[in-house]
């Protein structure tokens, strides 16, 4: 151990790390920490009084002893008795023990933030960035309430030392992350923003992260630093390495400001003022100028400073998006680096040129680094550069090189990393469908793709291609060719098997004529692959055989046999078992005109985006495609004549739709007994049917509450859409009277007829809510909205809600929906105001225990103040300040208004951040009412 003065440093400390590192155990070493916790404690509740050098000997040894891993319980009050020491060493180590160990809710916060404040005013320098520093690391919001107002004034202080101007810079950023609300610029706006003529290096590096965060979220009150950064940015890049010796970092000079100024103009849009865009554009010029000179040192130091600063200019350069010479020379500039030996730059390279290749202005020179594209994504080490490389063919693919970018992808799947895989499905799905000028190409290249990747093929991408088929007459014959000969591979996937059955069992027919794909062939075929299925598959299957009984006569009686085995009707899963029933029984009661009517072919899907894009989109992780790589996909994905997002499989076989709901998969969509195309399937819904188009008449529906709960803190919103219909709602309420609007609107090109909507009150709602209606227009066209108003008058407390059950006509066939609508007891509060005494006054005389409703529950959204304090005031209470002793509860009073009676209503919400958890308490005068608002409650927040 090298020798200590004891000018230099503290020898006991150094003796003591010394028997720590010396310990052979860690038995040893506890023993020796608590000797020496005894003999601090000893030293520090002795009647002497220990000098400066002592106190700072022992806090250092507690600081050493904490950052060991061992709890320190006292020590505190001697380190705050540092901070007042003259001596900066001492000082020093005060400042050090109070940033680690003492936190925000500490005892002496106040003793510190004095010691702070006079060490502020001081005006000794040293003395003042430690305070500072000690100020940033706590970061609290004591600290932020205690010094947000004093620091701004030390910052533009003419007499400032430039060093102090660094730390408060910096230590008002962090007061600005934690406590944005509390730092507050006002009148130092200006002065800040002028920091970037700073003649000090320093302060203009650190003053720009703070007017970058500051800039980011209010970009109007701090936009005059624009031209000064361009100003700013000039001057070094105009500056020769020899100009600013002290910020010159290998050749490079002030890489870091040059970085932070091209950050902080990423903030702003392209400047107003001409000579400053002008002067700014010759910066970004000279940037890519110096790249392609060559390097003046062969250090890596060096490189990375320079490329720091060339990927900062490319992202501004691409932010602007309005210099076509500039976005083209970063092209040309990126595509050196697609080769270059470092995997990073080659990594950004892909990642940058992604968001060119979106650029009208850049797109061209893109696509000219194909080949290079290519050979990356076959060739590279790296998994997260050959997924930027796939990335880019993305986004680079359009009609001339659609074909070539997609037989790559489809030959890189083959190999491709598990961890990529589902996303490369999806791209290859868009990109074919969205360039697709043949459909046999299309129908090809989705095939090919279940047979490469089946089990990243999800239902979305084979629902898609099956749409497509629909509503293409020119591509059903080759659909069902194809299918027929990929299925006679020995080894096929279950995707394929469900497009197969699909595909043949609607168009079967027009391969028949072959002797190689007769009627017999094709079934023999199919049920080859039935055992090796899963369920929701076998079920798919039956359907396909009950359409082929339809299509092809001669395949009745084998079919029958097949739907008769015991393996069938007396299958154990209960899905399979009703099908086969239910099949078997229309093959032999129905008539061969019935047969025709109930199995007829599926009608054309409508139009609408396809669901696949839908899908990438919520794609989250690396990868992901951009939001405008997808807003481009949109607008262009309705080439294969918009086919819809809907599901192959929401037609349901009138003989099923008359049957008990299973328990199984949803095959026939009975559950919801929803007709056709009365709802999408969500991604991840449960595989359902296929072939059958809904019968004359349509069954009841199912109620559907989905957008129930949405609106008990809200009056306004969407409250049900699918692929035909959208539903809005917009009320108000006054004492024990409401009134609501509906808007219904027709989302198709078809119009809808017969449209009638009712609304009832079951049961014993009907002497509790009051509804009156005014009747709708029969007819809805295509693309139009219509209005109906309700009037409501709540006669008495209530629990259930009224049904609003609407049918129209679609294409022939009759749609019936029942929606629960959003009227909650709630929507009838009159809120009170009321003082904190007052509010617990009442609290008490509401203490029966059947007033009292209590639920605690797990959160179900984020904790965030704001959103709660929304919800509440959405719930129709009035939101109390200051009432409740715990200020992180929330409490609410309010009168419920009936025609009969008012109900007095408290409510108490406990948050518990910490455990993710809510206490509820609701204390109503009418019992019925409290149970019923805690029930509403526990599930919004």
């Amino acid at each position: 151990m090298p020798a200590v003065s004891k000018g230099d440093g503290m020898r006991g400390l150094a003796v003591f790390i010394s028997d720590i590192r010396n310990c052979k155990s860690k038995e040893a070493e506890i023993k020796r920490i608590n000797k020496e916790l005894a003999n601090i404690r000893s030293k520090f509740k002795g009647d002497k009084a220990l000098d400066g050098y002592s106190k700072k000997k022992y806090v250092c040894k507690l600081l050493f002893i904490f950052l060991l891993g061992h709890d320190i319980d006292f020590g505190h009050m001697e380190a705050v008795n540092l901070l007042s020491s003259n001596k900066y060493t001492e000082k020093q180590i005060g400042y050090l023990f109070i940033s680690v160990l003492v936190n925000s809710n500490s005892e002496l916060i106040r003793l510190i933030n004095n010691a702070i404040k006079n060490d502020l005013s001081s005006r000794n320098p040293t003395f003042m960035c430690l305070a500072l520093h000690c100020i940033a690391n706590v970061g609290s919001r004591e600290m932020a309430e205690a010094f947000a107002s004093e620091i701004p004034r030390i910052l533009v202080a003419g007499d400032t030392m430039d060093s102090v101007k660094q730390s408060a810079a910096l230590c008002l950023l962090r007061l600005y992350k934690t406590s944005p609300d509390l730092v507050l610029m006002g009148e130092w706006t200006s002065r800040v923003v002028h920091l970037l003529n700073d003649q000090h290096m320093g302060v203009v590096t650190a003053a720009i992260s703070l007017i970058t965060c500051l800039s980011q979220k209010n970009p109007d009150e701090f936009k005059t630093c624009v031209s000064l950064a361009v100003s700013r940015l000039s001057r070094i890049v105009s500056s020769a390495s020899t100009d600013l010796q002290d910020y010159t970092y290998y050749f490079v000079p002030a890489p870091w400001l040059s970085c932070k100024l091209l950050r902080l103009l990423q903030c702003y849009p392209p400047p107003e003022d001409g000579a400053v865009k002008g002067r700014l554009v010759e910066c970004l010029e000279t940037i890519l100028n110096k790249a392609q000179e060559p390097p003046k040192s062969k250090k890596v130091q060096h490189s990375n400073a320079k490329n720091a600063i060339l990927f900062e200019a490319i992202s501004l350069i691409i932010h602007y998006d309005s210099e076509p010479n500039l976005l083209v020379r970063a092209c040309n500039q990126l595509g050196q680096f697609l080769q270059h030996r470092e995997t990073n730059l080659r990594y950004l390279a892909l990642e940058s040129m992604c968001t060119l290749a979106s650029s009208e202005f850049s797109h061209e020179a893109v696509k000219t680094h194909i080949e290079t594209v290519i050979n990356a994504l076959k060739t590279e080490r790296d998994v997260s550069v050959r997924q930027r490389a796939a990335d880019l063919l993305y986004a680079m693919c359009d009609r001339s090189n659609a074909k070539q970018i997609v037989a790559e992808m489809l030959s890189y799947l083959e190999t491709a990393d598990y961890s990529i895989r589902e996303e490369m499905v999806l791209k290859v799905a868009i990109l074919a469908e969205k360039y697709a000028v043949d459909y046999s190409w299309y129908v090809d290249t989705i095939l090919n793709l279940i047979r490469i990747a089946g089990d990243y093929v999800s239902e979305e991408v084979w629902y898609r291609v099956i749409q497509i088929v629909i509503n293409r007459d020119d591509v059903q014959g080759y659909a069902a060719k194809t299918v027929f000969e990929a299925l006679q591979a020995p080894a096929c996937h279950e995707n394929m098997v469900k497009v197969g059955g699909y595909i043949l069992g609607e168009f079967g027919n027009l391969i028949a004529g072959d002797p190689r794909s007769s009627p017999l062939v094709q079934f023999n075929l199919l049920h080859s692959k039935f055992h090796l299925c899963s369920v929701p598959t076998r079920a798919l299957l039956l359907s396909a055989y009950i359409k082929f009984i339809n299509l092809f006569p001669e395949t009745k009686a084998t079919i029958q046999e097949v739907l008769r085995c015991d393996s069938q009707i007396r299958n154990s899963d209960v899905e399979l078992q009703q099908r086969a029933v239910e099949y078997l029984k229309l093959s032999s009661v129905a008539s061969t005109d019935v047969l025709a009517t109930v199995l007829e072919e599926m009608p054309p899907f409508p139009e609408r985006e396809s669901s696949i894009l839908a899908k990438l989109k919520k794609k989250k992780g690396p990868g992901a495609v951009s939001v405008t790589e997808l807003d481009d996909a949109k607008r262009e994905g309705g080439e294969l004549n918009g086919a819809s997002d809907r599901g192959p499989d929401t037609a349901a076989m009138a003989a099923s739709n008359a049957s008990t709901p299973s328990p199984s998969a949803d095959l026939l969509g009975i559950r919801s007994a929803a007709p056709v195309g009365t709802a999408p399937p969500s991604a991840g819904s449960l595989l359902v049917d296929v072939f059958s188009e809904a019968g004359p008449a349509a069954p009841s529906a199912a109620v559907n509450d989905d957008g129930f709960l949405r609106f008990v803190c809200k009056n306004n919103g969407v409250l049900f859409e699918n692929q035909l219909l959208q539903i809005g709602i917009k009320s108000e309420y006054r004492q024990n009277l409401g009134r609501m609007y509906l808007f219904y609107g027709n989302k198709t090109s078809v119009q809808f007829a017969s449209f009638t909507t009712t609304v009832n009150c079951p049961g014993e709602l009907q002497s509790h809510l009051n509804v009156q209606t005014k009747p709708v227009e029969p007819l809805v066209e295509g693309g139009a909205q219509i209005q109906q108003v309700l009037n409501i008058e709540c006669l008495t407390d209530f629990s259930d809600a009224p049904l609003l059950n609407i049918k129209f006509r679609y294409g022939g066939a009759l749609q019936n929906l029942t929606l629960k609508l959003p009227v909650t007891i709630n929507k009838f509060f009159q809120p009170t105001e009321m003082a904190s005494h007052d509010f617990f006054q009442r609290w008490k005389q509401l203490s029966q225990p059947q007033q009292e409703a209590q639920k605690i529950f797990k959160a179900n959204h984020s904790m965030d103040t704001e959103v709660l304090k929304a919800k509440l005031l959405g719930l129709g209470m009035a939101l109390l300040d200051n009432v409740d002793p715990n200020p992180e509860n929330y409490v609410c009073a309010g009168v419920v208004q009936t025609k009969n009676q008012q109900v007095g209503c408290l409510l108490r919400l406990e948050p518990n951040a910490q455990a993710q958890m809510y206490r509820l308490t609701l204390r109503c005068s009418k019992d019925s009412v409290s149970r019923r608002l805690c029930e509403l409650l526990a599930q919004q927040f």
